[in-house]
């Protein structure tokens, strides 16, 4: 169940809910405090990138108010040239592609974080009231750890395109806001991600290109052909 999640994990620095508007229900935000940024007009200087894969080109805007730490590592780790010759190594038809491993398996990731003695560390969930697992959705991928936030440097992006009447009647009983069933009802995407990973960015174009490569035949989610991460430019 997601009712109460939304106060305790968001930011502090957001728009507080006004107990007199007739738009707020007992432990949901209110229409009023949610801004649907991803289908926004992208922030001056605000940083994008250009993903070049084997099967065409995906652009990508990113949300650093919202999601500093996750923004941050994927973008240097950009700039590093990490992600460059990385497989989608995980597609699903009606869900979402998958890249960022250490190997072609799927297996493993990397972050820009240390701990004292230099060794890799995941960070944490940075869960905003403003970014959702809409359709087009850029979001983080959980590791394997027994216990705490475990992000590295898998992603995923959202393609999933429709969701049926049941699963928006289970949203509302979940304790999503209007507004954000309306916009999951008019986009798709993956709801039961929502406060689990983060969303730190969205598709600007070449969502033609995801819906490609979720076609591409795979054997328990592995494609059959690789789809290859060619090269990442990020502007800053």
């Amino acid at each position: 169940m997601l009712l109460g999640i939304f106060f305790t994990a968001c930011s502090s620095g957001k728009k507080k809910e006004d107990p007199q508007n007739q738009n707020a229900t007992p432990g949901r935000p209110s229409r009023e405090s949610i801004q649907l940024i991803q289908f926004g007009e992208a922030q001056p200087g605000s940083p994008t990138a250009v993903m070049e894969t084997t099967m065409g080109t995906i652009n990508i805007r990113f949300f650093p108010e919202q999601a500093p730490k996750a923004v941050e590592n994927f973008l240097t780790l950009a700039e590093q040239g990490f992600y460059n010759g990385k497989l989608f190594h995980q597609v699903s038809r009606g869900f979402m592609i998958q890249g960022g491993a250490l190997s072609h398996t799927g297996e493993g990731g990397t972050s820009i974080y240390r701990d004292t003695e230099g060794n890799t560390i995941p960070f944490e969930t940075e869960w905003d009231i403003n970014l959702w697992h809409f359709r087009g959705a850029l979001s983080m991928v959980a590791g394997t750890a027994a216990e705490g936030d475990s992000h590295l440097s898998q992603f995923r992006i959202i393609q999933n395109d429709h969701l049926g009447e049941d699963m928006l009647s289970s949203l509302s009983e979940a304790g999503h806001p209007d507004i954000v069933i309306e916009k999951y009802k008019e986009t798709g995407g993956a709801p039961h991600l929502d406060s689990k990973n983060t969303v730190f960015g969205q598709v600007t174009k070449g969502m033609d290109v995801v819906d490609q490569i979720c076609r591409v035949k795979a054997t328990g989610g592995r494609p059959q052909e690789d789809v290859i991460i060619l090269k990442v430019t990020v502007r800053r």
